[in-house]
């Protein structure tokens, strides 16, 4: 009876063991910036240069992404090192369907941004791959900020 739990027990961590250490790709933009796919030239900051690794205030604009749906792409504003202010420069919008997806993801999106002054959010349920374009759009332009 011993041997018997011992080799189950033993069985079970090692088909739980590989299966916890393997990384989940997130549900999102079908295009790799990396790889050209999407990428656009950098954007550059309206906003002052930075000094002694401070965050420049300015308005800065996100990378396009590339989803299944359409690009998205936000200009983020940073103020005092916070995000202050997100402004949506494109999103999926090309038959009535997706038009009514951002319409009720974006304003979620953007409160919830401002609310953290971060691109750690959590997606809209029912608009992951708009959520996700526009979290690393979102991200994009905060990297250049240096926030």
């Amino acid at each position: 009876m011993r041997r018997a739990v011992l080799t189950a027990a033993s069985t079970t961590a090692l088909v739980v063991l590989p299966l916890s250490l393997k990384p989940h790709q997130p549900a999102g933009p079908t295009g790799d910036p990396s790889q050209g796919v999407g990428a656009a030239p950098a954007p550059s900051p309206s906003g002052s240069p930075r000094r002694g690794g401070h965050p420049a205030d300015g308005t800065y604009t996100g990378a396009p992404i590339s989803t299944r749906y359409g690009d998205v792409q936000v200009a983020a504003t940073v103020t005092a090192g916070r995000l202050t202010a997100v402004k949506v420069l494109r999103a999926p919008s090309e038959n009535g369907r997706d038009r009514e997806i951002a319409a009720y993801a974006v304003p979620r999106l953007t409160q919830e941004a401002l609310s953290v002054h971060s691109a750690r959010i959590d997606a809209v349920s029912g608009a992951s791959y708009t959520s996700a374009g526009y979290i690393r759009s979102l991200q994009s332009a905060l990297d250049q900020a240096g926030v």
